[in-house]
């Protein structure tokens, strides 16, 4: 399943993304939700026990000015990869 993530995670319900994901799952963060790739945040260590694949959209932490301040967990991705993900998962969850 693909779990986009558009909002803050400090305004997301992140226990119940978390409980969610899976091994097989990806997380693409997106929008506001590319906070939760920045170094050292309080969800990361928990993000990483899931071991689902983590991508953060390239574009929206350059328009955040976080381009520095993104862990090296997360992949970033362009549009074209999005779209990939996108047609890789039959489901997808919006957070």
């Amino acid at each position: 399943m693909l779990h986009t993530l558009i909002n803050s995670p400090f305004k997301s319900n992140m226990v119940l993304l978390l409980n969610f994901l899976k091994k097989s799952d990806d997380l693409l963060a997106l929008q506001d939700g590319v906070l939760i790739a920045v170094n050292n945040n309080c969800f990361l260590r928990k993000l990483l026990d899931s071991s689902a694949n983590l991508y953060v959209l390239k574009e929206d932490i350059e328009a955040r000015g976080l381009c520095n301040k993104i862990t090296t967990e997360f992949v970033v991705i362009d549009y074209q990869k999005f779209v990939f993900l996108t047609e890789k998962h039959k489901q997808q969850m919006n957070w």
